[in-house]
C-alpha cells in the first residue's frame, strides 16, 4: 500500500513539473511575441492629441480645438451667423446644442472672394478656402478629411473614435478618444426641411465633384466606420475648420 502511495505521489511530482515546464515555454513563447517595450519599433504610433481653444473674434465666440497628430481641428462645429445658414428646425437652441447648417456656397464663399460656389457653378477654388471660417482657419478638403480618417485608425473604425460619446439614437455613441466630439446634427434639405439630428452628421469640405456636388464626412449612430461621398450643394450641412 505504502509502495502505491509512493508511486502515484512521485507520478503526482512528474506530471506538475510538465505541466509547470509546459506553462513556462508557453509564457516565454509570449514575452517573446511582444518584443521589448522600450524598443521604439514595438511601441504604439498613437497620434499626438493635444487641446486647446481659439476666439472667433468676428462674434467673440470662443470653441474647443484639438490637434490630432499634425492637424488641428475645431472640436465643436462652426457657429458663425452668415448668410444662407441655418439652426435645425429653425430653433435657436439647435445651434447652441449642434451649431449652424451651411449651403456649400455659404461655407464656400461666405467673404465673398470667389465670385459664387452656388449649385451648378464650378468652384475651382485657390486652397486653402477660408470660406465661413474664421481668420487663420479654413474649410477642410476631402484629402484632410481622409488624413484625420487614416491618423484615428481607418474609415472602418474611425466614425466609433470621433463621434460623441452621448446624444445619437439606440446608444450608437462614439468613444471620442481624440475628444473630436462629433455631435449628430442631421442636415437641411432644398425643401428647408430637416432630417436625422439624432441620427447622423455630415461634414462639408472645400473639394467640389462636378458643378452640382461636393464632397464631405458622414458618420452615423449605427455605424463605427466613417463614410466620404458627394452630395447636392444645395443641402445644409455642418462645418468643421482646420487650422491652416
Amino acid at each position: 500500500m505504502k509502495k502505491n502511495i509512493s508511486q502515484i505521489s512521485e507520478n503526482s511530482i512528474s506530471t506538475l513539473k510538465t505541466w509547470l515546464e509546459a506553462i513556462l515555454v508557453v509564457f516565454l513563447t509570449i514575452l517573446s511575441a511582444c518584443g521589448d517595450d522600450n524598443n521604439p519599433s514595438n511601441q504604439s504610433s498613437e497620434p499626438t492629441v493635444v487641446a486647446g481653444n481659439f476666439i472667433d473674434f468676428r462674434d467673440n465666440k470662443t470653441y474647443r480645438t484639438i490637434t490630432i497628430g499634425s492637424q488641428t481641428w475645431m472640436a465643436e462645429n462652426l457657429n458663425y451667423n452668415a448668410a444662407n445658414s441655418f439652426c435645425y428646425d429653425d430653433d435657436p437652441t439647435n445651434c447652441s446644442k449642434y451649431g449652424r447648417l451651411y449651403l456649400w456656397s455659404a461655407a464656400m464663399d461666405s467673404i465673398g472672394s470667389l465670385n459664387g460656389c452656388g449649385y451648378n457653378v464650378l468652384c475651382s477654388p485657390v486652397y486653402p478656402v477660408q470660406g465661413v471660417c474664421a481668420s487663420g482657419w479654413h474649410l477642410p478638403t476631402k484629402d484632410e478629411f481622409e488624413t484625420l480618417i487614416n491618423v484615428v485608425g481607418g474609415k472602418f473604425t474611425a466614425g466609433r473614435m470621433l463621434k460623441s460619446t452621448r446624444g445619437w439614437f439606440d446608444n450608437g455613441n462614439g468613444t471620442d478618444v481624440y475628444f473630436f466630439t462629433a455631435l449628430p446634427a442631421g442636415y437641411r434639405n432644398n425643401g428647408g426641411n430637416y432630417n436625422f439630428a439624432g441620427d447622423s452628421t455630415y461634414f462639408w469640405s472645400s473639394t467640389e465633384a462636378g458643378s452640382k456636388d461636393a464632397y464631405y464626412m458622414s458618420l452615423n449612430y449605427n455605424d463605427d466606420g466613417v463614410s466620404l461621398y458627394s452630395m447636392y450643394r444645395y443641402r445644409a450641412l455642418s462645418v468643421r475648420c482646420v487650422k491652416n
